[in-house]
């Protein structure tokens, strides 16, 4: 499949422009606006995270990228292709990885990727389907029924799918739900692997660590509108909450803090004090309890993360 002519990979993979989606009404339940005129854009050859709490947009947002939901307005352009003008294009040049285990259980892995491959419409002399099961790590069960899989090879197997036609851009919806550590470590790697290569990577995952280590850069989507796009550690560092660690020895007085600290002890016997920055000091806090007559043998601090940005962010939409 040719790219368009006058796409540049220096650009972006994905362009979402007032995208919207309204799920008509089903019997009492009145008609439901999933996506309010979403803008979104995903750089080429970036690994990218897309947020947001459960009903937040993203499932939608990604069907509607797979052709599985047709969207009520906006613009989506995919690798180049408007979506509306060249939905085969546009369609061709993204691979999903579902969260559901949609699988034949009757076909082998070696049979579901050539099912697959033919489904896309891939000629038999450029399929891969060796180097894909290789990949994965199911050429000892290459032959074997999918349902004799364990659910981490099952796992492996639609990430293989989404791949047999070379797409440009890899979506993957929860990849590591409910799967052990060995597992999302081998996926990972092979993520990696992917994306140095030059595919572009799409990731919606409620285990915001994997984001934050994974993605170069994420948005946070929240009742169907953008709440917040930026590099990842640009994020991160908008967090407006720190926490101080102090070992106070015996003591187990609390003092009295300001009204927007907050601060309790922790079952190991160490004061944690959590406040804002933007509205008061670490030395001003220290002060406070060393006035209070409590002693300080040692103090650590605990930097905030990307799962504070996320509550902070969706708490305030």
């Amino acid at each position: 499949m040719p790219a368009p002519r006058d796409f540049n990979t220096e650009a972006n993979a994905i362009e979402i422009r007032g995208l919207t989606k309204t799920y008509a009404a089903s019997g009492s339940a009145p008609p439901k606006q999933a996506l309010k005129g979403l803008d979104l854009s995903i750089p080429a050859g970036s690994i990218f995270g897309l947020l947001g709490p459960n009903g937040a947009g993203k499932s939608t947002t990604i069907n509607i990228l797979a052709g599985l939901v047709r969207k009520t307005a906006g613009k989506v352009s995919i690798w180049g292709f408007d979506q509306d003008v060249n939905p085969r294009q546009s369609r061709a040049a993204i691979g999903v990885m579902p969260q559901e285990l949609n699988i034949d259980p009757f076909l082998s892995p070696r049979a579901s990727l050539e099912v697959q491959a033919g489904l896309y419409g891939v000629p038999k002399r450029e399929r891969w389907t060796d180097e894909l099961l290789e990949l994965v790590g199911l050429s000892d069960q290459a032959e074997s029924y999918s349902r004799h899989l364990s659910g981490g090879m099952k796992r492996r197997l639609l990430l293989a799918k989404a791949l047999v036609h070379r797409p440009q851009i890899l979506v993957l919806d929860e990849p590591t739900a409910g799967v052990d550590i060995q597992l999302r470590e081998t996926l990972w790697r092979n993520v990696r692997r992917l994306n140095e290569q030059g595919m572009t990577i799409i990731l919606t995952t409620h285990y915001l660590e994997e984001a934050e280590e994974m993605c170069d850069r994420i948005a946070i989507v929240d009742r169907g509108s953008l709440i917040q796009c930026e590099e990842t550690r640009t994020l991160v560092g908008r967090a407006d909450s720190k926490t101080l660690i102090l070992d106070t020895g015996d003591a187990r007085a609390i003092p009295e803090l300001p009204t927007n600290v907050r601060a309790e002890r922790r079952a190991d016997g160490r004061l944690a004090i959590s406040y804002a920055p933007s509205r008061t000091t670490a030395d001003a806090l220290i002060d406070a309890i060393r006035g209070a007559g409590i002693p300080i043998r040692d103090i650590a601090a605990e930097v905030p993360d990307l799962e504070d940005v996320f509550v902070q962010l969706t708490s305030r939409s």
